[in-house]
C-alpha cells in the first residue's frame, strides 16, 4: 500500500471525501422503506447525524431543537455556555468582531472560569424538554465534570481532544486514566479523537460506547496546517470500521464509531457512512442554521487556545432552519439541506435497507467525480460548482 516518498521512506496513499464514489448495485429500495436508525449504548436514534460541540452550534436551545428531530445535538461544557451566565451577550462581541480581533477575542473570552450551576443548569434545561442530553469536554475537566453532568440527568459523556490515546505522558500535571474514567462513569463515554485501526481497537478495549474519528478536518480547524496532523476522513473511517469489526468479532460488543468533520454536504455524510461509519458529526452545515447560537458564524473548539489556537472564526451564513438542514425540504441546490433525505435517497440508489448494509457498498477511487461535467456549475457558482 505504501509508495516511496524519498531515500528509506515510504508513505500510504489516503483518501477523502473527493476522491471516492459510491457504486450502485443491482438491486435499489424505496428510500422511506430505509431504515436510518443507530444505537449508542441502549439508546436507539432515529438520525444518524450529530451536530458537534461547538459554541456557535450548539447551544440549549439548538440542542432541544436537534433532540426533538431525533438527532444529538453535543453541549461543549468548555465552552461559552457554562462560564456566562447569559451567554447571549458574548456570542454578540464574538460574532461582531472584526477577522482580525476575533481569534484574540475568542482567548480572552474563555479565560472565565466554568461553573459549576451552569453545567448542571444547561443540562436540567435540555432534560427538562425530553430530549437527550449530550455533553463533552476535554480530558483534563473530564472527572470533575461528568460527575455534575450525572448528577444532572445527563445521558452520553464525550471525551474529545484534539489526539486521543490511552498513554498521555506528563509530569507537570496529572494525567488522566481514560480507562478507569471509563469503567467508573455511570452513563455512557464517547472518546475521540482518533485516525487509526490501533487507536480505535485501543479506545473501544478499555470501554469507550462510541469513538470519534477525525483530526482536522472541520470547516473551522486549523490543526491540519497549525500541527500538520490529520489522515483524510475515507482512510481514517475504513480503517477505524475494520478495528470495530476486529473487536465485536472478537468481543462480541458492538462499538459504534463516528466520522467527525470534514462532510458539508449529503454526498459527503452518505461517502462517510459507506466508508464504515454508524453515525457522523457535523458543525458547519448545523452553524447555518437559525437556530444555531453563532448567527451564521462558526469557530473551531480550540480557537481558544490561548498558547496555539488550533481553529479560527468563519462566516458560514444562515441558509435556513435546522429542520430544513436536517430533514428538508431543501431550498438551496448545494446538497447542504435535507441530510437525512440525501443519506436515505442515497441508501435506496445503492440498495441498502439499513446502516449496516450501507457500510457494504463498492466504493472507488474516482478524482474526477466532483468536477466532470459541471463545467457550467463551476463557472456559474451553482450546485456543485459553490
Amino acid at each position: 500500500m505504501a509508495e516511496w516518498i524519498g531515500i528509506g521512506r515510504r508513505a500510504r496513499r489516503c483518501y477523502g471525501f473527493d476522491e471516492i464514489a459510491l457504486v450502485p448495485g443491482m438491486v435499489t429500495v424505496n428510500p422511506n422503506e430505509v431504515d436510518i436508525s443507530w444505537k449508542i449504548g441502549d439508546m436507539k436514534f432515529d438520525v444518524p447525524i450529530l451536530a458537534a460541540a461547538m459554541d456557535g452550534v450548539v447551544d440549549v436551545r439548538f440542542a432541544i431543537a436537534m433532540g426533538k428531530l431525533g438527532g444529538i445535538a453535543v453541549l461543549n461544557l468548555d465552552g461559552i455556555q457554562t462560564r456566562y451566565e447569559k451567554p447571549e451577550e458574548i456570542l454578540n462581541e464574538i460574532v461582531n468582531a472584526s477577522p482580525e480581533e476575533a481569534t484574540k477575542l475568542v482567548q480572552t473570552l474563555y479565560l472565565k472560569p466554568v461553573k459549576d450551576e451552569l453545567i448542571a443548569k444547561r443540562i436540567r434545561e435540555i432534560k427538562k424538554a425530553k430530549v437527550p442530553s449530550v455533553v463533552s469536554c476535554i480530558p483534563q475537566n473530564a472527572k470533575h465534570f461528568s460527575d455534575i453532568a450525572v448528577e444532572a440527568g445527563c445521558d452520553i459523556f464525550i471525551v474529545q481532544q484534539t489526539v486521543a490515546t490511552n498513554k498521555h505522558i506528563s509530569t507537570e500535571y496529572k494525567v488522566l486514566d481514560l480507562e478507569k474514567f471509563v469503567k467508573g462513569c455511570k452513563i455512557p463515554v464517547i472518546l475521540g479523537n482518533c485516525v487509526t485501526y490501533d487507536m480505535t481497537l485501543e479506545l473501544m478495549e478499555i470501554g469507550a460506547a462510541g469513538v470519534l474519528v477525525g483530526i482536522g478536518p472541520g470547516a473551522a480547524c486549523t490543526t491540519r496546517g497549525v500541527l500538520g496532523i490529520g489522515v483524510p476522513q475515507i482512510t481514517a473511517t475504513v480503517d477505524a470500521a475494520a478495528a470495530r469489526n476486529y473487536f465485536f468479532k472478537r468481543r462480541g460488543k458492538y462499538v459504534p464509531i463516528i466520522t467527525d468533520g470534514g462532510m458539508r454536504i449529503g454526498g459527503e455524510i452518505c461517502k462517510a457512512i459507506a466508508a464504515g461509519s454508524d453515525a457522523v458529526m457535523v458543525g458547519s452545515s448545523f452553524a447555518r442554521a437559525e437556530e444555531a447560537p453563532g448567527r451564521g458564524y462558526h469557530w473551531g473548539m480550540a480557537t481558544s487556545h490561548a498558547n496555539l489556537p488550533r481553529g479560527t472564526r468563519i462566516r458560514v451564513g444562515t441558509t435556513g432552519t435546522l429542520k430544513e438542514i436536517l430533514l428538508g425540504p431543501a431550498k438551496v441546490d448545494d446538497g447542504s439541506q435535507n441530510l437525512v433525505g440525501a443519506l436515505k435517497t442515497s441508501m435506496g440508489s445503492l440498495g441498502c435497507k439499513n446502516i449496516a448494509e450501507m457500510q457494504d457498498v463498492e466504493m472507488i477511487i474516482a478524482p474526477s467525480i466532483q468536477t466532470e461535467g459541471k463545467v457550467f456549475q463551476v463557472g456559474q457558482r451553482v450546485g456543485m460548482g459553490k
